[in-house]
């Protein structure tokens, strides 16, 4: 584990055991095969059951979660061909192929033989990512997301490596950490986010934005931190291998020494990776050494938000944040970094000031506000983000300009899909006004849709009603109240503990 910003004299790298008669076979330090043909043996258990997969990996965990200080030595044994078999099921079939083209169904053709073959390259050091493909996707902003886009068996490899390597991380990375992580999601970050807020003396917030994360990764730190628990070169030269194998765009590859490849299977592991040791480690001590008052911490991929009991707090936090991010190659972006009053008791305060309502901020697709109960109390809405909503909206209405001539009956299973997937995301507690208008506006362009179809009489509203009633579910809550659903996955919880909101991460790892 690394206490400090990962120069020499801050950090404290375990190293592995010197006695070979205390290992155990769980040990981090397993035998490395001898040879290229002790490596290709494993080959000759065919396809093992998926249970054999999930007794390595819960080996590896088991020793990950006893021994901290200790390094990795022998890995790549454990990405065996029924492992890569298992990341091959779970990718999607229709996921969009790389530069060879390559479909899942072509592969699955002679999926064995493929496997082993792939299995037999990688552990003689044959195997050669290829470059990724860059494409874009449109942000609710209307700015282009790039993506990059691996084949096939970089698909399959890098899947069946980050479930090794998650079964070390998930015993390191801290309880206040959320995204893309196992068993973790957006709503178990908001529930936090609203309990801390509600419960802790929180009165400022400190919305947080990294400029271009993904694309300013510094790849030599982001070795050096993963070289802290992985001490397998085998497993070090396949990560180099994935950051240099560069991006093709218009016939061009590009190689460069920052960035991850958003996209990329491997990319979020790497992102915590990275985020744990420049930032997470950090911002805990912070919490606990130079925090003068309550301060609550949640953080979910690169997004997080930081809430304090006092503004000095929040001003030196903030100004040793970007110091700290500057050592590791990133910077905040500066209009989207914002310092706001905001909690319980900020509406009085800025009353008694002769200020206006406070602020808002944006996190995970929800605006967070300020708001009453109908008792007077204070409440924590969440509504969903207008401009995110207007987005949508435009992408139901160009989808069904070109449905326009399905039967009514296959345009409302799909809106029926896309509408109970929305709801699923944001049918949250205090959000059902915004699901109202969601559902509303899908209305009038289904409509539009049907009117410019047909030329006969205008289809009437009171028809309409019926067919958004036969089709489109109606709003209400989902999601339980986050105080509710947090006690239930948080069961050890204590709201006084000194070190935070989150004292009992869920695994039962202490904060």
């Amino acid at each position: 584990m690394m206490h400090g910003d990962g120069k020499s004299g801050s950090a404290i790298v375990a190293a592995k055991p010197a006695n070979k008669v205390e290992r155990s076979t769980a040990e981090p330090v397993e035998p490395r095969a001898e040879a290229e043909g002790n490596a290709n043996q494993q080959s000759t258990d065919r396809m093992p059951s998926r249970g054999t997969v999930e007794q390595a990996l819960e080996r590896i965990r088991q020793t990950a979660r006893e021994r901290k200080q200790e390094r990795f030595t022998a890995l790549l044994h454990h990405v065996s061909i029924a492992h890569l078999g298992e990341a091959f099921g779970e990718l999607k079939q229709n996921a969009a192929p790389g530069v060879d083209g390559l479909t899942c169904a072509a592969y699955e053709a002679d999926l064995e033989r493929n496997l082993e073959d792939l299995h037999g390259r990688l552990h003689r050091g044959a195997y050669r990512p290829q470059p990724a493909r860059r494409v874009y996707i449109p942000k609710p902003d209307g700015r282009q997301r790039p993506l990059a886009v691996a084949a096939l068996e970089d698909k399959i490899v890098q899947r069946a490596t980050a479930a090794v390597l998650n079964a070390i991380y998930e015993e390191d990375f801290l309880g206040f950490s959320y995204g893309f992580r196992p068993g973790r999601g957006a709503h178990d970050a908001m529930d936090a986010l609203v309990v801390g807020i509600t419960s802790r003396k929180v009165n400022w917030i400190l919305d947080v934005d990294i400029r271009s994360f993904f694309d300013t990764v510094s790849q030599e730190w982001l070795i050096r931190f993963v070289e802290h628990r992985i001490g397998d070169p085998r497993i070090i030269r396949l990560i180099r291998k994935w950051l240099k194998a560069g991006v093709l765009e218009d016939g061009i590859v590009s190689v460069s020494d920052r960035g991850t490849g958003q996209g990329a299977v491997i990319s979020p592991l790497l992102a915590n990776i990275y985020l744990h040791y420049a930032l997470d480690l950090w911002a805990g001590r912070w919490r606990q050494r130079e925090a003068t008052g309550d301060m609550i911490f949640v953080r979910y991929a690169d997004d997080f938000i930081v809430g304090f009991e006092h503004e000095t707090d929040a001003r030196r936090f903030l100004d040793e944040l970007r110091k700290r991010l500057e050592e590791f190659a990133l910077s905040l972006h500066p209009e989207k970094t914002r310092l706001i009053e905001f909690g319980r008791f900020a509406a009085n305060n800025r009353k008694r000031r002769g200020l206006g309502k406070p602020e808002t901020f944006n996190f995970l697709g929800f605006t967070f506000i300020c708001g009453k109960s109908k008792r007077g109390k204070f409440l924590l809405r969440r509504k969903s983000r207008a401009d995110r909503m207007r987005a949508k909206i435009r992408e139901v209405k160009a989808q069904l300009q070109r449905r326009m001539h399905q039967p009514i009956p296959e345009q409302g299973k799909w809106l029926r899909q896309v509408v109970a997937g929305y709801f699923n995301y944001h049918a949250v507690p205090t959000n059902t006004r915004a699901l109202d208008v969601f559902r509303h506006r899908v209305i009038v362009c289904w409509r539009h849709v049907l009117q410019r179809r047909s030329q006969t009489a205008a289809l009437t509203w009171q028809r309409m009603r019926h067919l958004a009633n036969d089709w489109l579910p109606k709003p209400r809550p989902l999601h339980p109240w986050p105080d509710v659903r947090f006690a239930v996955t948080h069961p050890r919880w204590e709201p006084y503990a000194l070190i935070g909101h989150v004292r009992i991460c869920a695994g039962g790892t202490q904060q």
